[in-house]
């Protein structure tokens, strides 16, 4: 696990004996051996941080240099083994800006202390498939852009202009005429007014995003992750169909299905690798959504699902990068294909699981991460979430294999002596 310390920009990174210790007490459990004591490191974090410092959610997306504020005092304060993950919470400018309507968030359709929401729907129709795999650049532009972005619409109308040949604005007297009558329709007027708009909200963030790193490594704690991806299958399903999209096209359209998860495979290889390129950093997480046990059959998950995610772990593998899974829902059904993962190269985070079923058959291929259950850090004591992580300990940490955190990452409402309880569980419990 690298932290992010090559963007651009960046000044030179000295690690300090607090970094390497953590480092490789994170690639001790990746690598299934024991390190000098259980790593706690939360995978998710939204708006513990913030809520419990008084900041509103709707100020937490609104204002980064808070959030960032909150993020380093929550993460010296329980003293976990890494800092808050850059991509638990996005900016809700660019959101804004783009008019995005796959999100709402509070301050954009929500009330202030709501947390955002993803706003599922078939944006691309069950007959466009064909359209879709004969042209994907080009339905993107045409069709996605302007469902997903209001900012966007204008290029869709532009793209399905008729256009003259590009070579006839190769010269002094086309090239302005032609070029000019484009960019000033009123619409496109105010698309490059919202780009600009964006292009400054983004090296904003992006400034922000770099010094936080660099001030997170200076006190010791490397950043699990920056690029995010999803697998195939999610991706057609979340972003494209919706749930009951897809869910109706394994039944109605599985040949078309397996052709778009066939197309969207490498590039959800090739995308996060070069995101994790331009960060420097190693780490690349993998929501996952509907291959849990509850949203399709086991023989389901073998023909849709298993193919296009265990390419992409591959994949990363292969290219020398870390995958880091969030097994969402209950992946205890699932876990003999996991076996067939390469060993000692991946984080496996899991919400709900078997666990001693998972130590029995993943004890060595993976790390386990995870899965302290957010009810106790919610509405238990601190003696119960410190006898969860004990379980935890007996169960896993014979070989060393194991990050405690919760389910899915922290939960909004964790009580602050709970998410200590965690820290403090580990060092009683966890040290070799």
């Amino acid at each position: 696990m690298t932290a992010m310390h090559t963007l651009d920009t960046a000044p030179a990174f000295t690690p300090t004996p607090e970094y390497l210790a953590r480092v490789k007490r994170l690639e001790d459990a990746l690598n299934l051996r024991r390190p000098d004591r259980v790593p706690v490191a939360p995978l998710v974090v939204h708006y513990y941080p913030t809520r419990i410092r008084g900041i509103s959610n709707r100020e937490a997306m609104y204002d980064t240099e808070k959030t960032i504020a909150a993020w380093k005092a929550a993460t010296i304060q329980h003293d976990w083994d890494v800092a808050v993950p850059l991509g638990s919470l996005r900016p809700a400018r660019p959101l804004e800006i783009l008019g995005l309507k796959q999100f709402k968030w509070p301050g954009g359709g929500l009330p202030d202390d709501q947390p955002f929401q993803w706003v599922e729907g078939e944006y691309m129709k069950a007959e466009e498939y064909d359209e879709m795999l004969a042209d994907p650049n080009g339905f993107a532009v045409k069709k996605i852009w302007p469902r997903i972005s209001s900012t966007l619409a204008p290029i869709s109308g532009l793209a399905q202009m008729p256009a003259p040949p590009l070579l006839y604005l190769s010269n002094a007297y086309t090239l302005p005429v032609l070029l000019g009558e484009m960019v000033s329709a009123p619409p496109m007027l105010e698309l490059l007014k919202k780009a600009l708009a964006l292009a400054e909200a983004h090296a904003r963030e992006k400034a922000l995003t770099i010094q936080y790193t660099q001030e997170m490594m200076n006190l010791g704690f490397p950043l699990p992750f920056a690029a995010v991806t999803y697998s195939a299958f999610d991706w057609v399903s979340d972003v494209l169909r919706g749930m009951r999209g897809s869910m109706l096209d394994m039944y109605r359209a599985p040949e078309k299905l397996l052709a778009a998860v066939e197309m969207f495979t490498p590039l959800t290889i090739g995308g996060s690798i070069q995101w994790a390129e331009q960060t420097g950093n190693k780490g690349v997480f993998i929501p996952m959504h509907r291959g849990a046990a509850g949203f399709m059959s086991d023989q389901q998950f073998a023909r849709f699902y298993w193919p296009c995610f265990k390419a992409l772990v591959v994949g990363l593998i292969e290219a020398g990068y870390t995958p880091i899974p969030l097994f969402e829902g209950d992946y205890t059904p699932r876990l003999e294909y996991l076996q067939e993962l390469p060993p000692k190269k991946i984080y496996g985070h899991f919400d709900q699981v078997d666990r001693k079923k998972a130590k029995k058959l993943l004890g060595d291929t993976m790390c386990f991460w995870g899965n302290v259950p957010a009810s106790l850090l919610c509405t238990g004591t601190p003696q119960q979430v410190k006898d969860d992580v004990k379980e935890l300990i007996d169960i896993f940490g014979d070989n060393g294999g194991l990050i405690v955190d919760s389910t899915m990452g922290l939960p909004d409402e964790s009580r602050p002596e709970n998410v200590q309880a965690l820290t403090e569980a580990v060092h009683e419990y966890g040290n070799y």
